[in-house]
């Protein structure tokens, strides 16, 4: 005897079973997990755009850090130290006897020395300054081989002491 058949279930939905909680909360948490990765990665404002540069990925990366790249030596090395150079003083270099004009023209220096004549005192600064300026103008007269007038007296007269004393002792 033939069993009979069962009627072919058909094609459409049938009655969906309900989740229960716990598969709920579980899908749920699925999708909070899924929201949660959406933006970018943890540092990525440091490590810079990788992704608006597609074709230049074989450009070697430069380092986004600023400064220098220099390697630095840490701790003792037997290396020589770099001196580094001092940078050229304002005032051009002049010849002494450019230098020497400019200093006896200095209005300066003439308005100080005044003063000094007419035994007036200067304050600390000024005296240093002035002691200065008139230690280079005798530097610079002796660099060129020029005396003070007064030395040429001092000269005649030393000179003439020594005439003096060859006359004293007898001898001629």
């Amino acid at each position: 005897m033939k069993k009979p058949t069962s009627a072919p279930r058909s094609k459409a939905p049938g009655k969906q079973r309900r989740k229960t909680r716990e598969e709920l909360n579980l899908e749920a948490r699925d999708r909070k997990n899924d929201k949660k990765h959406r933006g970018n990665a943890a540092g990525s404002r440091a490590k810079g755009t990788d992704g608006a540069s597609g074709g230049n990925k074989q450009k070697q990366q430069q380092d986004p850090r600023i400064g220098s790249k220099k390697p630095i030596a840490l701790g003792v090395t037997d290396a020589p130290v770099v001196k580094q150079h001092k940078p050229k003083s304002e005032k051009p270099m002049l010849s002494p006897q450019a230098e020497l004009d400019m200093l006896e023209s200095d209005e300066r220096l003439d308005a100080l020395l005044e003063r000094l004549e007419n035994d007036e005192v200067l304050s600390a600064e000024e005296q240093k300054w002035v002691d200065a300026k008139l230690d280079r103008i005798d530097e610079l007269m002796q660099q060129l081989g020029l005396t003070y007038e007064d030395e040429e007296e001092d000269e005649e007269e030393e000179e003439g002491k020594e005439d003096m004393m060859r006359l004293l002792r007898g001898g001629n």
